[in-house]
């Protein structure tokens, strides 16, 4: 066998190996990367079960857990520092009304 011969032998019996080998890799890179995007919407279709299974506790703990006569207690109070804010902001704006009627500057 001469060194020609040897070298188209060893070319012909390389170049299927290198194939075969690129199409091996190929398709590993293939199925990696779509089992990378499945795990990607396994994870969001997990995340938005945990975001409606934290937002269904949270209307429960609401529910259950704080006394109606406090959130009562709450709600009275708030209603009252409104009022004392809309009379401060009448106040202010009726002050406002009386300087620009009577020519004052500010």
């Amino acid at each position: 066998m001469t060194n020609m011969d040897l070298a188209w032998w060893i070319t012909a019996v390389e170049a299927p190996i290198v194939g075969a080998l690129f199409w091996m890799i190929n398709g590993l890179r293939r199925d990696i990367e779509e089992r990378i995007n499945h795990g990607d919407q396994r994870d969001s279709e997990a995340v938005g079960r945990t975001r409606d299974e934290l937002a269904d506790f949270k209307l429960e703990v609401a529910r259950t857990y704080v006394p109606l006569s406090l959130i009562r207690d709450v709600d009275r109070r708030l209603s009252q520092q409104l009022l004392r804010i809309e009379e401060k902001l009448d106040e202010a704006t009726r002050t406002r009304s009386q300087r620009d009627r009577n020519g004052e500057a500010d």
